[in-house]
This record gives C-alpha cells, sequence and structure tokens, in this order.
C-alpha cells in the first residue's frame, strides 16, 4: 500500500511538471493536448467502466482517439482553451456531483462516505457531513470561477501556476483544514485514517456521483 501511495505520488508530481511545462513552452505542438488531457481522460475511462459506466468511459476513450487522430493529422487543436475546459470543467463535474446528492431525497455524498468508515453517525455528525459536501461544492465552484477569471483577466502563465501548482496546494489545505477541525468540532468521530478515506471514497464515489 505504502509504495503504491508513493508511486502515485510521484506519478501526480511528474504529471504537474509535465503539464505545467507544456502549457509554458514556446510554439503550439498538435501534441500538447494529448499530453495535457491524455492521462485525465484514460483515468475517467477506466474508472467509468469499472463503475459500470460504460458509456461515459466510450466517451472518454473516444474523445482520447480524437485528440490523438488529430495529432497525427498535424491539426493544432487550440490548446489554451483545452487546458482551460480540463481544470475548470473538472472542478464544475466535481460541483454537479457533489451537489446533486444535496437534493431532497437523497444522501449527501460526505453522509454516504462517512457511514462506509464509522460505524454509527449521530444527528450532529450527519448535519456536520451535509454541510461537508455542501463546502466541498463551494471550494469546487470557486476554483472554477477562479479559473475562468485568471485566463480572462491574467497573463496565461499567471493561470498556469494557478492550475498546476496553487490548485493542488490549495486541495490538500482543504483535506487537512477539514481533518482538523473535524475532531476539534465533533470529537464524537471516530479516528479514521487515510487509507480508510481513500478506500470509502473509492467505494462511494462512482462517476454519476
Amino acid at each position: 500500500m505504502g509504495a503504491r501511495v508513493v508511486a502515485i505520488v510521484l506519478a501526480s508530481i511528474a504529471y504537474v511538471i509535465g503539464t505545467y511545462w507544456l502549457m509554458t513552452r514556446p510554439g503550439n505542438s498538435p501534441w500538447n493536448a494529448v499530453g495535457v488531457l491524455a492521462p485525465m481522460l484514460i483515468a475517467i475511462a477506466v474508472g467509468a467502466w469499472r463503475g459500470g459506466q460504460r458509456w461515459l468511459g466510450a466517451i472518454a476513450a473516444i474523445a482520447l482517439a480524437w485528440l490523438c487522430a488529430e495529432a497525427v493529422m498535424g491539426v493544432a487543436v487550440p490548446t489554451n482553451l483545452l487546458y482551460l475546459g480540463q481544470h475548470a470543467g473538472i472542478h464544475l463535474f466535481l460541483a454537479a456531483g457533489f451537489g446533486s446528492t444535496l437534493r431532497a431525497g437523497h444522501t449527501p455524498l460526505v453522509t454516504t462516505m462517512a457511514a462506509r468508515v464509522h460505524r454509527e453517525l449521530s444527528p450532529g455528525m450527519v448535519a456536520y457531513t451535509r454541510k461537508l459536501t455542501l463546502a466541498w461544492v463551494i471550494y469546487f465552484v470557486a476554483m472554477a470561477g477562479l479559473s475562468l477569471a485568471l485566463y480572462a483577466y491574467a497573463p496565461f502563465e499567471t493561470w498556469a501556476v494557478f492550475a498546476n501548482l496553487l490548485t493542488p496546494i490549495s486541495l490538500a489545505l482543504m483535506f487537512g483544514g477539514e481533518y482538523v477541525l473535524r475532531y476539534r468540532w465533533h470529537p464524537e468521530f471516530e479516528r479514521v485514517d487515510i487509507p480508510a478515506m481513500i478506500r470509502s471514497y473509492r467505494q462511494t464515489g462512482k462517476p454519476t456521483a
């Protein structure tokens, strides 16, 4: 498990560095879009296929094949817009996914995840996990809004720093800050480790969520 986590972290760091280099290097190679979007599309395709969402996996695979075909033919896709679509699109997709579970008659996503980890949820814990689901929705919407604003009004290099460097940092701060505040505000929560939380998300986080 430890080696797998280290490998994922190293691969993520390499992807962030590689993506930033592709975004800021001179020229507009047809393969830039493939290098940036291929890992995301592969992850969506594999995850959706395993989660039973075959149609979503097929769409991701077709999109990847289209990008590769465009690159082979030498067609330079407007890469800056694709980078923006990648960053803002992922956050809006997550916001919609988390937000859809807040509708009447549905169980908030974080509540569902917590129920898989903790033996029993008190009314206070249920209320907290619902508020936390809403907090994640606000976070994802804010990140997408900042992405669009920086792309429109700031130099592209500034947007690239935000998308590739500040976004992972803000995500880590969001996770870490919530972890600390959770046990300060609600000590009744049973202590769980990070691997257990990841397993809970993998069991719960279907592409349609």
